[in-house]
């Protein structure tokens, strides 16, 4: 059952109202993280019923198996089985437990949708200098222009115990990601008779947030800088984009270019934000929906709805497993059930309700935000009718080599176009992520830069 949240209160509705900053939290709440709270934020104590352990940790040791960066992670827990399966069949009997777009994938494909169930294991962990900052944040972050950005945080989680859902939205946005991170994968929208395409690019991320040697003076309102060159197909090798996100897009939008190949130019590409279709996913993704939203968060009223117990992806090595082909893995409507795991966890709600006069496709969306890592697990998009449309699931998985808690797999599904867009496909890549190569400067993310490295 949904818990309303305890600190939600008239602090809360006054900020909203003035647009001035919110204070953080006290001393005394401060005090519970690491106590009655891991540094994060998270209960530490499990359910009454026992379905959800205690969190003890999480992995704090690399799998026998995994001996290097850039290997395809051997899965922790090589013995787990299913302890149950929901199919359309018995979806009364968990529906309490489910999204309501995840019920919708089982109505919209009730002969072959299920989810395997297993035994909860609460493998988040990070770094203890994430975790030393986290806990610091909590005392000193406060929320800016109206929720639109956030100061006097740095390194960590910025809000560990959360006053309003703009604060836990910003918990998914600034999560721990590594500081550099390079890796090649793949994208494919999978159309309605099960064909697809790939798009396979290398990515790379500098998160200034997370830079061991930096502080939020030293930020000048840079969250990270991102930049992706296509590599096949052969019409499209060549091309690249290139982005600087800032952490207050209302006072600085975010900055992005892209490289044509065939051209040899680099252009702005101002639109690159909010609802703007990415073309890669044919349609089926926007701008905002990529990592489940990014962002600014402006254009929507965030409500803190509290914590529910959802089955969420979790601990999905099998679906990344190189041994498993994608032609295996995607099947018509969505991914081969047999290559997920699902689990009971607590997660967060928040529920963003498009303002008045603000323009979207999305006239509200429900983010379902995994409490012990901050990543957002399912997303729950509806249309400008208030008709539930898309259904965005990532399939979280601990990177034990960083650590971190991440998205393995981001599925985004068209309820009414019955296609779906699948993110991060590595399986049949030489290598997976890798957090292990060496931190390039700032210029290395400039615009003249792309074009140098944007060939076909």
């Amino acid at each position: 059952m949904l818990q309303k949240h305890s600190l939600m209160g008239a602090v809360i509705a006054l900020a909203l109202v003035t647009g001035h900053a919110m204070a953080a939290v006290s001393s005394q709440e401060a005090a519970k993280l690491g106590a009655s709270l891991t540094p994060f934020g998270a209960e530490k104590a499990g359910n009454a019923a026992g379905t959800i352990p205690e969190w003890t940790g999480g992995i704090t040791e690399t799998p026998a198996g995994y001996s290097k960066p850039g290997q395809h992670h051997v899965d922790p827990f090589p013995g787990d089985k299913p302890l149950f399966t929901i199919t359309k069949s018995n979806l009364e009997q968990y529906k309490d437990n489910l999204t309501p777009g995840q019920i919708a994938l089982f109505n919209a494909y009730p002969s072959s949708y299920q989810m395997p169930v297993y035994q909860t294991r609460r493998s988040a962990s990070a770094p203890q200098w994430v975790y030393d900052n986290s806990i610091r944040n909590a005392s000193t972050a406060q929320l800016q222009d109206g929720g639109n950005g956030f100061s006097d945080a740095y390194g960590g989680i910025p809000f560990p115990i959360p006053q309003s859902g703009v604060e836990v939205l910003w918990n998914h946005i600034a999560r721990y990601r590594g500081n550099y991170i390079v890796r090649s994968a793949s994208e494919v929208a999978v159309q309605r008779n099960g064909s697809y395409a790939l798009v396979t690019s290398q990515q790379e991320a500098l998160f200034k947030f997370y830079d061991p040697k930096g502080s939020y003076a030293k930020l000048d309102n840079t969250l990270f800088f991102y930049q992706s060159f296509t590599k096949s197909p052969a019409r499209l090798a060549g091309g690249a984009v290139l982005v600087h996100e800032t952490l207050d897009q209302v006072k600085q939008a975010r900055q992005a270019w892209g490289y044509n190949a065939g051209q040899r130019r680099v252009r702005r590409a101002p639109n690159l934000a909010y609802d703007t279709p990415i073309a890669a996913a044919d349609g089926l993704r926007t701008a905002d929906d990529t990592d489940m939203f990014n962002g600014a968060p402006d254009r929507f009223d965030w409500k803190l709805v509290g914590k529910k117990e959802i089955y969420i992806p979790y601990n999905n090595y099998k679906a990344t497993s190189p041994e498993v082909k994608y032609e295996d893995l995607l099947q018509v409507g969505h991914l081969n059930p047999a290559f997920t795991r699902n689990e009971l966890h607590r997660v967060w709600v928040v529920e963003g309700t498009l303002k008045a006069g603000a323009r979207h496709i999305y006239s509200k969306r429900t983010l379902y935000l995994d409490e012990d890592s901050w990543q957002a697990a399912v997303v729950d998009q509806y249309d400008g009718r208030g008709e539930l449309w898309r259904v965005s699931v990532a399939y979280l998985k601990n990177y034990y080599d960083l650590p971190t808690t991440w998205s393995a797999l981001d599925v985004f599904h068209d309820l009414q176009a019955r296609r779906y867009h699948v993110q991060n496909l590595d399986n049949e890549e030489a290598k997976t992520i890798d957090f292990s190569q060496e931190v390039p400067s700032d210029s290395y993310f400039k615009p003249a830069a792309l074009r140098r490295r944007g060939i076909r």
